[in-house]
């Protein structure tokens, strides 16, 4: 699993210009089984998207057809992540 933070390279409201695009990108990936949450950071900096992949390597090739990432909007930084506790501890995707 890979935690893909998010911090934006442009004023809020370009961000959210381009805001519906990027939701439906990410539902794509949700259809697919491939994102188990995702959220804006608060105060709006930024997101988190938590990817159910198996390398860092594909979670940021996923995220390089983010539209926030080819309009130039926003970087993702990745972290690996085994939850041990709480309701995503065990997770497997559902695929």
């Amino acid at each position: 699993m890979y935690v893909m933070i998010s911090t934006y390279l442009a004023p809020l409201e370009e961000v959210d210009d381009a805001r519906e695009d990027h939701l439906a990108f990410l539902a794509g990936l949700e259809e697919r089984g491939l994102v188990v949450s995702a959220g804006r950071q608060q105060p709006a900096v930024g997101g988190v998207v938590i990817l159910g992949v198996d390398s860092e390597d594909e979670a940021v090739k996923l995220m390089t057809q983010d539209p926030y990432v080819q309009r130039n909007l926003a970087e993702y930084r990745a972290i690996g992540w085994q939850p041990s506790r709480g309701v995503l501890a065990g997770w497997k995707n559902p695929s």
